[in-house]
């Protein structure tokens, strides 16, 4: 018995992109939850919840897929960064990031309920800014949408503008841990990759 599809249970065009880039074959579903964004939450805990109310929350309706959830939020000195309310909140983030290392966490939970199996893990890469000044925000923001974005910033858009290094994976960062996923897929025989 295995899973009769993959549903990836996010909006997020990153992930989407990320899953075609693996050669997967899947389909989106949105999943209509509240995240979980309480300030208090330990960062790796906040992503795990996210991943695994997304994941469940569409897996309910679709028993025989393998639902894949995803979070991925920004911490700096254990302060969550999460996706920022207004332009202003936004440069007040990446004025708080500027010059600094923190930490991306990207949490993935799998749920393919008549399988009866679920797993949820999370990744964490860092990330170090430039020295930013208030026009270096602006002209970044000119360009980028900060509003979807944890952090009020993606990796994959004029991230030379603000990125100085990082370490680890930049699709973690970028929002799915893609080498987590596939060691996943290959642990439990799940495969979905496109003929």
């Amino acid at each position: 018995m295995r899973p009769n599809q993959l549903i990836l249970a996010s909006a997020s065009p990153r992930r989407k992109a990320l899953l075609s880039d693996m050669g997967l074959t899947f389909t989106v579903r949105v999943a209509d939850v509240e995240e979980d964004d309480r300030p208090h939450l330990k960062p790796n805990d906040l992503v795990l919840n996210n991943a695994i109310l997304k994941a469940a929350s569409v897996a309910k309706e679709e028993p025989d897929a393998l639902v894949l959830g995803s979070d991925t939020t920004v911490s700096l000195n254990g302060r969550i960064f999460s996706k920022p309310k207004d332009l202003n909140e936004a440069k007040q983030m990446l004025e708080a990031l500027s010059g600094q290392w923190h930490e991306v966490y990207s949490a993935i939970s799998l749920h393919w309920p008549n399988g009866n199996f679920k797993e949820s893990l999370y990744e964490v890469s860092q990330v170090k800014f430039r020295a930013l000044t208030s026009s270096m925000i602006q002209e970044y923001h000119s360009r980028v949408n900060p509003l979807d974005k944890a952090g009020a910033y993606g990796i994959q858009e004029a991230s030379d503008l603000i990125i100085d290094s990082i370490k680890g994976s930049f699709n973690t960062i970028m929002g799915l841990p893609t080498e987590l996923l596939a060691d996943q897929f290959k642990k439990h025989g799940f495969d979905f990759i496109a003929d």
